[in-house]
């Protein structure tokens, strides 16, 4: 008895063993080392453009006024990336909005800093910076296909 319950269970398996299928292999935007590279600079250069756009002075309305624009560009362009590591890390493709999410956010912090006429080296810092994280940003454009 013990024999043909496990030839039945044998048998059992098998038929399900066969009938599994393999789940379709996604193409994942891991990229090489200089993409890597890439990501890892925009990433650094945002969190330092922040960084540095916080300790501009604020006392004047128009300065005020441009860093909150700038900022709400930087949390727009952060968000992107958050979204395209979150679907590279699911072995999604990156979407495409967000890599336009993330270049039109700091287009629009990059507008905003740009037309200030401030004496604060802390402008000319963070406008240096965010240059830096844009074409870090450029890099992963044209490093990580």
């Amino acid at each position: 008895m013990a024999r043909f319950l496990f030839t039945i269970l044998s048998f059992a398996l098998a038929l399900l063993t066969i009938s599994v299928e393999a789940a379709p292999l996604q193409a994942r935007q891991v990229g090489g080392i200089a993409c890597n590279v890439a990501r890892l600079q925009i990433v650094t250069d945002l969190a330092q453009t922040n960084k540095l756009l916080g300790q501009v002075d604020t006392t004047d309305p128009a300065t005020a006024d441009a860093v909150s624009t700038a900022q709400s560009g930087l949390d727009s362009a952060s968000d992107g990336i958050k979204t395209i590591a979150g679907a590279l890390i699911t072995g999604q493709t990156a979407p495409a909005d967000a890599r336009d999410q993330v270049g039109t956010g700091l287009n629009d912090a990059l507008t905003a800093l740009t037309g200030l006429n401030s004496a604060d080296p802390a402008v000319s810092d963070t406008v240096s910076k965010l240059n830096q994280a844009i074409d870090a940003g450029n890099q992963v454009v044209s490093t990580c296909k």
